[in-house]
């Protein structure tokens, strides 16, 4: 829009403001005599301090969710590992207590035997002793012990149910063992420990017989806890038993057998020395550190520099603890896990709290700036309200303008498109009186019947002219693309020959058909011929070449030129309305629109490209006759020639 357009509403506008900031400066002059007031603004410092407290509280607050989940999430884990080690504890010592218990009644089943007593009458009767090494070896297979045997009051072996297997006991002299010593001073006596001649640990049991007189001898039953030891691998965290010396006699891990918990003292190990419980065993102690202790029976320990849950049990039958260890980093890890969870919670409560705040800080400054700008809106609302007039003025001068450059564009193609036939129209008129003079009349006939397809064609692009931009019923019908080709070369052949480009047309199969609108296709045809024809008007070798193929029931049609290609920044906008890479005035980019529009309504596809050796080549894609010979009438826009081509070339 010129400037003097709008300098008449831009004056008043400039007025009003000169003569607002005048009074402004009136009275600006008038209270300046008035003592001044000093405002001092906050220095970044002063609001960077300002707003450290609460970042420090956030963050306390952050830290105290995660130490109180931390905490919570500790408690829960320990609770529920002391819950599952307590059922643990009790069903291994149940089940220990009931093995060790179930040989009680070995003693008595001996003493009653009259063989066992006559053989510790009678020692030297060999032929008595096989007779009770088969009785003990039918018992122990029936009690389910390990080894059974019977010791006279001196220690030595007499009889033994492995009497017949090497390593046996028989013969050997076990008066050093305190199960030996024990059996006689106080009846009964209990030890685990390595066997002197199998090697193998064991749990020992020795009874005293003394049926109706002085001790005869003593009944030692040694019973194998290995299977049992076996048992607890099946079970969650490991399982250790631990004798009165604080040795681990059982466990589930190797590393830890025949170790102390603690070293020993000397009195222990002149003990050790003089029973060998242990056998060979070094007796290296344990890595063992207590922590904390969290009961009577339950303590965190350190083994091995891990740290563990150990629950203990005193057994009923024996003077051992059953102790069972469950591994603290798991429960750790989902402390930790529940730390990080707590933190980050209470980190987006704060951050939705600080939301809500800033949100209603916002909400309160909305409500202030509105009503401060209320004011500036009232003043504007005039001055927008008549600047928008003279644009939309401006906007119907420019629509009104295109319009009428649309048509003249469109009056130019027509009276081309129109003039090419009227031209042959005469020509063949001329041409039939001469013809008539010479009584040639088939001649004549042939030149009426192509002035009346002319005639035919004239009055169909006059028809779509009036129906332009109106949707159209018309069916597809198969069409002889050859037939389409020549009459679209024959409208523009008097351009062609103008620019000496020379035409090739290859249709293979030559009867090769498509479905199609006859004037839709004809159209889209000559706007790209016109179009290749112009773009190769400065190309040294000018050459347009139509070739047509069948494939899978559609025919593809390409026509490429020789002439300079397609612009790169224009080929991907290349089917959008108002695109051309034409001068101004020579057209409105809206041809190869319609062309794609015509193409698309006959259920085809216009596509474009640059070739390698130079040139753009359009790519037509229909319909085969053979193929769709019942497709239903379709509705596609009607476009004339003219308004493809003289409209809006390319």
């Amino acid at each position: 829009m010129p400037e003097h357009a709008l300098e008449p509403g831009a004056a008043p506008h400039r007025a009003g403001t000169d003569a607002r900031t005048a009074a402004l400066c009136n009275n600006a002059s008038l209270t300046s005599g008035e003592p001044a007031r000093r405002f001092d603004l906050p220095s970044e410092n002063s609001i960077r301090w300002r707003g450290l407290p609460r970042w420090c509280a956030a963050l306390a607050l952050v830290a105290v969710a995660a130490f109180a989940g931390h905490q919570v999430a500790m408690q829960t884990g320990l609770a529920r590992l002391r819950e599952a080690a307590d059922h643990r504890l009790d069903m291994l010592a149940t089940g220990l207590d009931a093995d060790l218990a179930r040989f009680d009644y070995l003693p008595a089943l001996l003493e009653m035997t009259p063989i066992v007593p006559a053989l510790l009458d009678t020692p030297s009767d060999a032929h008595l002793r096989d007779a009770v090494n088969r009785y003990l070896d039918g018992v122990n297979a029936t009690a389910g012990a390990e080894m059974l045997y019977v010791l006279d009051r001196s220690g030595i072996s007499q009889a033994a149910s492995d009497w017949d297997k090497p390593g046996t006991t028989l013969g050997q002299d076990l008066s050093f063992r305190p199960y030996m010593i024990d059996a006689l001073n106080h009846g009964r006596g209990r030890f685990y420990g390595v066997g002197i001649t199998s090697k193998r640990p064991g749990y020992y049991l020795s009874y005293a017989l003394r049926r109706g007189q002085p001790t005869r001898g003593v009944v030692a039953v040694k019973v194998n806890l290995e299977e049992a030891e076996r048992a607890w691998r099946k079970l969650p965290g490991d399982v250790a038993l631990i004798d009165q010396r604080g040795v681990v006699i059982l466990s589930t891990r190797e590393d830890l057998k025949f170790r102390p918990l603690l070293p020993l003292d000397a009195l222990q190990r002149a003990e050790v020395l003089r029973s060998r419980p242990y056998g060979n065993a070094a007796l290296q102690p344990l890595q063992w550190s207590q922590k904390e202790s969290l009961d009577r029976n339950v303590q965190v320990i350190t083994l091995d520099d891990t740290d563990q849950l150990a629950s203990a049990r005193t057994l009923g039958g024996a003077p051992w603890q059953l102790m069972v260890l469950d591994d603290l980093a798991p429960v750790r890890m989902a402390a930790r896990n529940t730390a990080i969870t707590a933190s980050l919670a209470m980190a987006v409560l704060l951050l939705v709290a600080v939301a809500l705040w800033q949100r209603r800080r916002a909400l309160r400054q909305k409500l202030a700036n509105q009503a401060a700008l209320q004011a500036a809106h009232d003043m504007l609302e005039s001055t927008v309200v008549a600047r928008t007039a003279q644009l939309r003025a401006a906007q119907g001068e420019l629509v009104h303008s295109g319009k009428m450059a649309a048509l003249g564009q469109m009056s130019v193609g027509v009276v081309h498109e129109l003039n090419q036939p009227l031209t042959a129209m005469r020509t063949l008129s001329e041409s039939a009186g001469i013809l008539l003079d010479k009584n040639r009349l088939d001649d004549v006939r042939g030149n009426l019947q192509r002035i009346c397809g002319m005639v035919d064609r004239l009055a169909r692009l006059t028809s779509q002219l009036k129906t332009f931009a109106h949707r159209s019923d018309l069916p597809l019908v198969p069409l002889l693309l050859s037939q389409a080709i020549a009459d679209a070369q024959a409208m523009v052949a008097e351009a062609a020959k103008k620019h000496r480009v020379a035409i090739e047309v290859d249709v293979q199969p030559a009867a090769l058909s498509v479905m199609a609108e006859e004037a839709a296709l004809g159209s889209v045809l000559v706007n790209l011929m016109r179009n290749a024809v112009e773009a190769m008007q400065d190309a040294p070798l000018r050459t347009l070449r139509l070739v047509a193929r069948l494939d899978e029931g559609r025919v593809i049609l390409s026509l490429s030129d020789t002439g300079p290609g397609i612009r790169p920044d224009i080929l991907p906008r290349l089917f959008e309305p108002f695109v051309t890479s034409k001068p101004a005035g020579a057209g409105l980019g809206l041809g190869l629109v319609i062309s794609a529009q015509l193409v698309r309504a006959m259920d085809g596809t216009l596509r474009a490209a640059n070739q390698a050796q130079g040139g753009a080549c359009f790519v037509v894609d229909l319909p085969a006759a053979i193929a769709v010979i019942h497709h239903p009438p379709r509705s596609f826009p009607s476009y004339s020639v003219d308004s493809i081509d003289s409209i809006a070339q390319e």
